[in-house]
């Protein structure tokens, strides 16, 4: 492997040298000047107050972890020659570490690092009940089963992202330095991916020409890609650090350029950059430990990320793993429209404010899935949103298998459910996906089946919630499809008044109400449309009440259920239990039942009644469907006729 990184070209990988190294002209430091002006307004600078507090939590979380490590030494009888010295030692990465720390984000990202008679099971269970009992310490947290195994907590009101390693010493004395590879011996690989965060972090602030361009394009980058949906690592986006070395390998090209000019070669490059190629600050390195790095040479996992980032730190690796089809599409067509802006502004013929415009998300779209997360208690629901957060990635890469999807686009944001939500679910939690599906070639109608891929997703959250143990009663997911003039049924008030561009078209439709599909495991139903009058769940008292199915038999192999929208058949359907159900049982739950946790629960309805029938024809189980929206009196707008799956 060595031999053949020394044969390879300098521009292998992307590797090359400086693209230019012309000084600033006096147009870019006025460009320049113009940017930092436009984003005091969304406060991306420091406040020193802030910066101050900051440093002295770090600093009582230091002590607090060295105090805890020497007691974790007396408890395992450890030589009082040796407890008097152990140490410990609280590191920083990411944002603070790297000097883009922004006003009001108080999140810090920290590594506790301690000698080697402290066990990983030592830090989520003596340290996390010695955590418990800070007054300071607020919404503790674990996750144990993360990538990197994480304790996340307020101290102070100071949000800490803490993660662990231990190394093969006796003690951590104060003047550790996390760059010697050596550091790395004899650990386990979740330690080495805990200590990377830091190795990474200082490699980066290592390799870039001029810190000072380098911090200021990177804040911009980072308030730009907030603004525009795109950072999110665990949304398949991109995270902080990979951002960082976005900007990085910019600067390298452009050693001598300010921030205004390195921000625009930052979308020329990356817009037209040949993914997969990577992205690399420096060379793959060998080392005497011979752990595993990213080469897809050799390693054929390697081969299928689409978006790879390289850290430039022992062992090297692919931050950007999460990204899939769909949010390396989304993060191009960004890159684009960037650097379409940043040449106008450049031109004088617009200003930075249009860079950080923020998008129109919930009008970039005709269809949408709502994805709802709600448990009965706080405590419940911050656990069972972590790990529904930590997996929506997966429900993106089963959508976007799907033949007729193009793109499966998921917003970062979180949104809280309505007051009608609450009363019934507790505490609720929404994510919302747009959808874009694939033109029709012909006339000929296409059943779109989207149940797979929800099904798969949901199981994956409960059957990992039910192995770590936290799986609670009253959690839920539910899935719902919507059109994009049904968004007002699920967003707060007054976030879709804030749309650009809100069509008028749109606005009246909403009085034809609500036709949509929710999913949940084991549930299917078609909702209907609201009261005419009603725009708003929390106005209708029909929120509460189940659409009823009427079904002639209650044995059925499948429940399908239909709606037509642009001239094609999206398809909804569960694979139920061949046992019998009654009728009761039926207007209950609004669903067949099937595998997985008993169901307790109800879904919201909007006064639509969904007829099912059984034909037979030839021998073989059909089932058509017919959308009434009044029970009363009304003729079936669409019949179909679907053969079994």
């Amino acid at each position: 492997s060595t031999s053949r990184q020394q044969n390879q070209p300098q521009g292998h990988y992307g590797l090359t040298s400086p693209i230019s190294l012309a000084p600033p002209s006096d147009k870019d430091h006025i460009h320049t000047q113009k940017l930092i002006e436009a984003m005091k307004p969304f406060g991306v600078f420091e406040d020193q107050e802030e910066l101050y507090h900051r440093t002295t939590v770090l600093g009582k979380l230091n002590n607090f972890v060295r105090e805890w490590i020497s007691e974790l030494a007396e408890s395992k009888n450890l030589p009082p020659s040796i407890t008097e010295q152990v140490g410990g030692k609280i590191f920083t990465f990411g944002s603070y570490r790297l000097g883009v720390h922004t006003k009001g984000s108080s999140d810090i990202d920290a590594l506790c690092v301690a000698p080697s008679h402290v066990e990983r099971s030592d830090f989520f269970q003596s340290f996390f009940e010695k955590l418990k009992n800070l007054e300071e310490v607020k919404n503790l947290r674990a996750i144990e089963d993360a990538y990197v195994p994480v304790i996340k907590f307020e101290f102070d009101g100071i949000e800490i992202d803490l993660v662990f390693a231990k190394l093969s010493l006796p003690t951590v004395s104060d003047d550790l330095d996390l760059r010697d590879d050596s550091c790395l011996k004899s650990l386990d690989i979740r330690c080495i991916r805990s200590l990377n965060g830091s190795r990474v972090t200082d490699e980066i602030l290592r390799l870039v020409p001029n810190l000072e361009n380098f911090r200021l394009t990177l804040r911009a980058v980072k308030l730009w890609a907030k603004r525009r949906g795109v950072y999110s690592n665990i949304m398949g986006f991109l995270g902080g650090v990979s951002w960082a070395m976005l900007v990085a390998r910019i600067c390298q090209l452009y050693p001598n350029a300010l921030a205004s000019t390195l921000i625009n070669k930052f979308f020329l490059i990356f817009s037209k950059w040949d993914w997969p190629k990577p992205v690399l600050l420096k060379r793959l390195e060998e080392s005497f430990l011979n752990l595993p790095v990213w080469d897809p040479r050799v390693n054929l996992s390697d081969r299928y990320h689409v978006m790879p980032i390289i850290t430039p730190a022992y062992p090297q690796q692919n931050s950007t793993y999460n990204v899939s089809v769909s949010t390396r599409a989304v993060m191009v067509e960004e890159f684009q429209r960037g650097l379409e802006v940043t040449d106008e502004i450049l031109k004088g013929k617009s200003d930075w404010s249009k860079l950080f415009e923020p998008l129109n998300f919930f009008q970039k779209y005709k269809h949408y899935i709502v994805l709802t997360a709600s448990a009965f208690t706080e405590e419940h629901h911050l656990n069972w949103i972590g790990l529904v957060e930590s997996k929506i990635r997966v429900l993106v890469g089963n959508l976007e298998r799907n033949e007729f999807i193009t793109i499966a686009h998921v917003q970062p944001q979180s949104f809280p459910g309505n007051e009608d939500l609450y009363k019934q679910s507790g505490y609720v939690s929404m994510w919302f996906l747009g959808l874009v599906f694939k033109k029709a070639e012909s006339a000929v109608k296409t059943n779109v089946d989207l149940t797979h891929g929800i099904q798969s997703f949901t199981d994956t959250v409960y059957r990992q919630a039910s192995a770590l143990n936290i799986l609670k009663e009253g959690m839920k997911i539910e899935a719902t499809y919507v059109k994009r003039k049904q968004l007002h049924y699920f967003l707060p008030a007054g976030t879709l008044q804030k749309r650009k561009k809100q069509r008028v078209s749109d606005i009246s439709q909403n009085n034809s109400g609500l036709q949509c599909k929710r999913s949940s495991l084991g549930e299917s139903c078609l909702d209907g449309s609201k009261d005419r009058d009603s725009r708003t769940p929390s106005n209708s008292s029909s929120l509460n009440k189940i659409s009823k199915l009427d079904i002639s038999t209650a044995e059925t192999e499948r429940l399908y259920v239909f709606e037509v929208v642009g001239g094609m058949w999206f398809l909804i359907s569960w694979p139920n239990s061949k046992s019998q159900v009654s009728p009761t049982e039926m207007e209950a739950t609004v669903a067949l039942r099937t595998s997985g946790p008993p169901i307790g629960c109800t879904i919201p309805g909007y006064n639509t009644v969904c007829q099912l029938r059984r034909c037979f024809v030839q021998g073989q189980h059909k089932l058509s469907g017919t959308l009434i929206t009044d029970p009363k009196s009304a003729s079936p707008k669409q019949h179909y006729s679907p053969t079994s799956k």
